[in-house]
């Protein structure tokens, strides 16, 4: 696609409308092969320099396709292994108790989004308040993985991607072209469906892997205080204190997906975004899962994308449910507290989905 000054005025250095796009192709929900379990930290560049390249030079060993920049105007306002590092102790210290108040809200604003000329979200806003856990819920196919993408600046690793919109933390644009690509990483991280650790690496690194990407440095001591932590904090390290030097990919599903966990946590984010972080798992590693996402409350605000109704009544505070019909972008149909949401909806699509009668 190309695009004329007249098309689109604000030109091409608008964050509201401009996007970094690779060169394989996507589905219409936005999962792309090679990218969806990648994430991949950039610096911002220097002057002189274009974004684009220095994406790509990032991006080299990820993606093999040049980069491209499609645009779309912005839609009027709308409401709808550490080698030598010491060994960790074995006595794990308590969880890390924090004052709500230090939490960080997130919230949407008339976001949408589109692969191509396919447009896969109309102005969408939500608030993700502090210290809740937030669940976006919906049939496939309405926008919720792109939705939560979007939330640290993922959908730009997607080919063809493009969005409208923006995006605050504490208040603050994430897409303010002023703002770092890795502080948007760094502040929100990110689990998949699929978990994802470095197989061939150690559990102890694996969990510091995240470190050089953010510039953090730390003496060995610190180190292993950050990995027990971290550990503790997934609800891990009783289970793999003793063998921090093994690898990672000899653990379970769900220790590997709480591994996964424990990494994103030692950059120590403000959000944590999961997109069907249980899908792929048994009840019982479910169930610790979940257990695992109640107790990080006390640290990070939490975003979760899943198909299971009743975990979503289990694990969230807040609701969203996402609807697209007849080819239509995805909308949020309704949104508010949980439990009414699932007793008292306002909306009848509503009251069909989460009681099951469609999806």
């Amino acid at each position: 696609m190309t695009s004329t000054p007249e098309q689109y005025p604000e030109g091409p250095g608008s964050r509201h409308w401009a996007a970094f796009t690779y060169g394989s192709a996507a589905d219409e929900v936005g999962h792309t092969n090679g990218v969806d379990h990648t994430t991949v930290l950039a610096p911002e560049p220097p002057v002189g320099r274009s974004a684009v390249g220095d994406l790509t030079e990032v991006l080299a060993p990820v993606v093999d396709a040049p980069a491209r920049v499609v645009a779309h105007p912005a839609p009027v306002a709308h409401r709808a292994d550490t080698a030598g590092a010491a060994e960790v102790t074995p006595d794990a210290p308590a969880p890390v108790t924090i004052n709500p108040a230090s939490l960080s809200a997130l919230e949407a604003r008339e976001v949408s989004a589109w692969f191509g000329t396919h447009k896969v979200l109309e102005r969408v806003s939500l608030t993700m308040p502090a210290g809740q856990v937030t669940a976006l819920i919906g049939p496939s196919g309405c926008g919720k993985s792109t939705f939560l993408r979007i939330l640290n600046r993922m959908h730009e690793l997607v080919p063809s991607a493009a969005l409208a919109g923006e995006v605050h933390l504490d208040g603050d644009d994430i897409y303010d072209r002023r703002r770092k690509l890795q502080d948007a990483r760094k502040d929100i991280g990110m689990v998949f469906q699929k978990p994802n650790p470095f197989p061939a690496m150690s559990i102890y690194d694996n969990v510091v892997a995240g470190l050089k990407l953010t510039g953090r440095k730390l003496s060995g001591d610190g180190r292993d205080e950050l990995v027990q932590r971290s550990l503790v904090s997934a609800g891990l390290w009783k289970e793999v204190k003793d063998r921090l030097r093994q690898p990672g990919g000899g653990l379970s599903g769900g220790q590997q997906q709480r591994l996964c966990i424990a990494r994103s946590l030692a950059v120590r984010p403000k959000v944590l975004l999961m997109d069907e972080p249980c899908s792929a798992l048994d009840p019982t590693s479910t169930r610790v899962i979940e257990e695992t996402m109640i107790e990080l409350q006390k640290e990070v605000t939490i975003v979760i994308v899943t198909h299971n109704m009743q975990q979503a009544q289990r694990v969230s505070q807040q609701c969203a449910f996402f609807l697209a019909s007849q080819g239509t972008p995805g909308v949020i149909v309704e949104h508010g507290e949980t439990d009414a949401m699932f007793t008292e909806p306002q909306d009848q699509r509503t009251l069909d989905y989460v009681s099951g009668r469609f999806g």
